[in-house]
């Protein structure tokens, strides 16, 4: 039977409840034990796929085509598995399968209601989600207090029973403020936290104290006190310089420990940080740095492009240079002119996006990148831009340009298939989830991969059109990557510049601290020696 671990947060939003759940994924992981790491979120959308980057962050994709919140990236870059749709739970999701019960009989014309019927579907998802695991560690979002988020919390609060309290325990983040005025820390959010949480009928076991200052023997004493916690309980985060840091931090604090004493299980492995080390030493120490220029379309938000980010990150770690990332607004770039904008970068990186806004700005990167040498990534909508560029001031090509651009044109050279047209009538339009990549030979793509086949997840509508395929590999322009079983393109290079490659989908999803994304890897790799030749 799988045990459960509970991360609740209080006083505040925002304060680390995923990086929490991750770490002690990574610890308990490295203790041999099977992980898994669900994500419980109270808003009323199904999935995170029709929400605004610029509220939300980004979307993160599974294998089996899941629109998730992204702390599923996190969570997968720290245990290092693939998760999916069942790691995912939201409150629309719940009321949906709800009501479509009720709607074909299920519950005997029985009065539907929150408690036990909304209760029931999510514990049994939970249940599920534990049949092959060792641990399933859920993140509940949102604060304690939240109206949406009561149903959830009465639901945990019954897994106790339903389990076995010996297979249950609750961990609550929280907040001890500095109060510069008075020049301390203060407990008393976290006390009503706690006692809010204890009004619902949750007596956490551990808590997680986020805080910008250090906390003394006789404040955890106080807390434990009050919150009816050991005081070996009451656990410190201060602010780190990395997030991959926490894992350690917790471990120097016996968390993975305690979680085990409370759960009665006998462990004599230790994990072995040794890796993750490693990762904390390149990120701090690296004797060197590179500079990226992101130009993107939500670049105001800095959850938008999370998963990039962390995937040059990674690349940084694996060359042991610092990558230094440059924000650029690609409408910017219309307005401002491409040279002042990317001036002095080392690579410029080009990532997903939806509209039409900016795309020019876009284009005109791709050019500036592809005439002057510098080491390009294009991602997804980056990677159709690409081609766009290519058939425009290459080519010269009359459909030079995406149908998103200008949907009215016959032959664009990035469309939308046939069936994804048909698709939109029954409410779907984009191509989710992993998919297979056959790489040419000898092409940067298959050196960067070092194989010849390989597995990435997509996000998007748009294709490339193979209408105009032998034209621009006449003109230079290679396919490296197809998905052969629907004839897609799925890679674009150009092989005698520096590094100019172009993927349909998302690798930046696959990205781990210690296995970095191949094609991050080589791009920040093309990078590092630009930077070499420029010295």
């Amino acid at each position: 039977m799988a045990k459960y671990v509970f991360i609740t947060g209080g006083v505040v939003s925002s304060l680390g409840k995923g990086i929490t759940a991750a770490s002690i994924g990574t610890l308990l992981k490295k203790r041999g034990f099977r992980v898994s790491i669900i994500k419980v979120d109270p808003y009323l959308n199904v999935d995170a796929g029709t929400m605004n980057p610029f509220q939300h962050g980004e979307v993160f994709v599974t294998d089996d085509g899941a629109e998730t919140d992204l702390d599923l990236g996190h969570y997968e870059r720290f245990i290092d598995e693939s998760l999916g749709e069942q790691n995912s739970v939201t409150t629309g999701k719940i009321y949906s399968s709800v009501i479509d019960r009720e709607r074909r009989g299920a519950y005997l014309g029985g009065t539907v209601q929150v408690i036990p019927h909304i209760t029931n579907d999510i514990q049994d998802r939970l249940i599920r989600a534990g049949e092959d695991r060792d641990f399933v560690i859920v993140e509940i979002g949102g604060t304690v207090g939240d109206i949406e988020g009561l149903p959830f919390l009465e639901a945990i609060r019954q897994m106790s029973d339903r389990m076995g309290r010996e297979n249950v325990i609750y961990c609550h983040v929280t907040l001890i403020p500095w109060l510069e005025a008075a020049r301390e820390l203060k407990t008393k959010p976290t006390q009503h936290s706690v006692q809010e949480l204890r009004r619902i009928g949750i007596l956490p076991h551990i808590l997680v104290c986020r805080t910008s200052h250090p906390m003394d023997l006789d404040m955890k004493n106080k807390i434990a006190l009050f919150c009816t916690v050991p005081p070996e309980a009451v656990i410190e985060v201060r602010d780190e310089p990395t997030i991959y840091s926490v894992p350690i931090s917790l471990h120097r604090q016996n968390l993975d420990g305690l979680i085990l004493r409370y759960l009665s299980i006998d462990c004599d492995i230790e994990p072995d940080l040794t890796d993750w080390s490693l990762v904390v030493d390149r990120f701090m120490n690296a004797p060197r740095s590179v500079e990226i220029a992101l130009v993107g379309k939500y670049v105001q938000h800095k959850d938008a492009y999370l998963s990039v980010v962390e995937a040059l990150y990674h690349a940084g770690i694996h060359h042991n240079v610092r990558v230094k990332v440059r924000s650029v607004e690609s409408s910017d770039v219309e307005t401002r002119g491409v040279e002042e904008m990317v001036s002095g970068v080392d690579g410029i990186l080009i990532p997903g996006g939806f509209g039409s806004r900016g795309i020019e700005g876009k284009i005109a990167t791709v050019r500036c990148a592809r005439e002057n040498g510098i080491p390009l990534l294009g991602i997804c909508l980056g990677m159709q831009m690409m081609v766009v560029e290519f058939a425009r001031n290459v080519c010269h090509l009359a459909g030079a340009h995406s149908e998103e651009m200008d949907p009215a044109t016959v032959h664009p050279v990035i469309h939308r298939m046939h069936d994804q047209i048909n698709l939109e009538k029954m409410g779907g339009t984009m191509r989710l989830g992993a998919y297979d990549c056959d790489l040419v030979p000898g092409s940067a793509a298959a050196r960067a991969y070092g194989a010849e086949r390989v597995s990435e997840r997509h996000r998007h509508r748009y294709e490339f059109n193979n209408t105009y395929r032998q034209r621009l590999e006449d003109a230079g322009l290679k396919v490296s990557g197809m998905c052969t079983e629907r004839n897609l393109v799925e890679i674009v290079e150009l092989p005698d510049h520096p590094w100019f490659v172009g993927g349909q989908f998302h690798g930046e999803l696959k990205s781990r601290p210690t296995r970095p994304h191949p094609l991050f890897t080589a791009f920040v790799g093309a990078a590092v020696k630009r930077s070499d030749a420029g010295k």
